[in-house]
């Protein structure tokens, strides 16, 4: 085709287009004249990306702290980027759906791997002090790891388990959420009452984290593995892909969030509190959740000792050589 043709043609299909807009193909080709060249720093609004890390004191480190966090929070923007096509998808094609889990898991690798930013990359010294200035903030006030959670499987499986055989589909979603794991947490550890840093985040995530679960109800990533085992269209590779979600969220990263809290809190008898109030010695490890995405996938035994080889090698090294 010749070049005059090929504009013509292009033409013609934008005419196409924009038929039903009420505007003219030539509004469209004069706002294309008038318009700017695009740049890279406009694009992605560089200089404003560049602007929010605000510290709240002098202490150097601080401002990688934000930085990593920031950088946390939009790898879980592309974790739910993932999980809303998975949860919106009709097709039941297990191709596409493995590539999605797939893209999830990679995600969760660049996360857990770059975590050494956090282990290592901080002065001890510089962290307890900054710290004090972030009082009640707290990563666990994430509201988009728990819409993770929420993407993935229904609430009856992230109720705390001290009470998990109590419930199940049958309760409503606000019943289920008020047992849901996460909040035991940040519960003051003498009076066991919520704590401001809980009490702040339910008031601002409530209505969203109950409105979503009822929106996919049924329609979770854990009732698209089951529907497609049900149409006997799920593989091994897929089979395999849930699994490693399952231990990238409720293992590994729980894990490495422990190891760092080990290195920067942990001082024996006088372990310094997060700054949510969290007592992350019973929240962090694996074993004490015992949240499973897919709990399907795995024997009782396993569901058992989820995550127990992982939390042995942090508080008994020693043990966990021997085995």
């Amino acid at each position: 085709m010749k070049e005059k043709e090929r504009i013509e043609s292009q033409i013609d299909k934008l005419k196409e287009k924009y038929k039903d807009s009420g505007q003219d193909i030539s509004s469209y080709l004069d706002g294309l004249l008038y318009q700017r060249y695009l740049t890279y720093w406009d694009y992605i609004h560089l200089d404003t990306l560049l602007s929010l890390q605000v510290p709240r004191t002098y202490y150097p480190d601080e401002e990688i702290f934000i930085m990593y966090h920031q950088i946390t929070e939009l790898y879980f923007k592309l974790i739910l980027h993932e999980q809303k096509q998975v949860v919106d998808d009709k097709s039941q094609n297990v191709g596409f759906i493995q590539e999605k889990v797939e893209r999830i898991n990679n995600y969760y690798k660049a996360l857990i791997s770059s975590f050494s930013i956090m282990v290592r990359g901080m002065e001890p010294e510089q962290f307890l002090k900054y710290r004090m200035a972030l009082l009640p903030s707290s990563g666990f006030q994430s509201a988009q790891y728990r819409m993770i959670e929420i993407y993935a499987t229904p609430l009856e499986n992230l109720v705390d388990p001290q009470v998990r055989s109590d419930y199940s589909d049958h309760d409503t979603i606000e019943t289920l959420y008020e047992q849901i794991y996460w909040k035991r947490g940040v519960l003051d550890k003498k009076t066991r009452e919520k704590t401001l840093t809980l009490k702040q985040f339910e008031y601002r995530y409530t209505p969203r984290f109950i409105r979503i679960a009822k929106a996919i109800k049924g329609k979770t990533m854990f009732h698209k593995y089951e529907e497609l085992v049900e149409q006997n269209k799920h593989t091994k590779a897929l089979t395999d892909a849930f699994k490693t979600m399952d231990i990238n969220a409720n293992v590994n990263w729980p894990l490495v969030h422990l190891g760092s809290a080990y290195r920067y809190l942990d001082r024996g008898n006088d372990t310094i509190e997060a700054t949510g109030g969290t007592n992350w010695k019973e929240y962090l490890p694996p074993s004490f959740q015992k949240i499973a995405f897919f709990p399907s996938l795995y024997t009782k035994q396993e569901l058992n000792n989820w995550g127990k080889q992982w939390v042995d090698h942090i508080f008994n090294p020693k043990k966990s050589q021997v085995e």
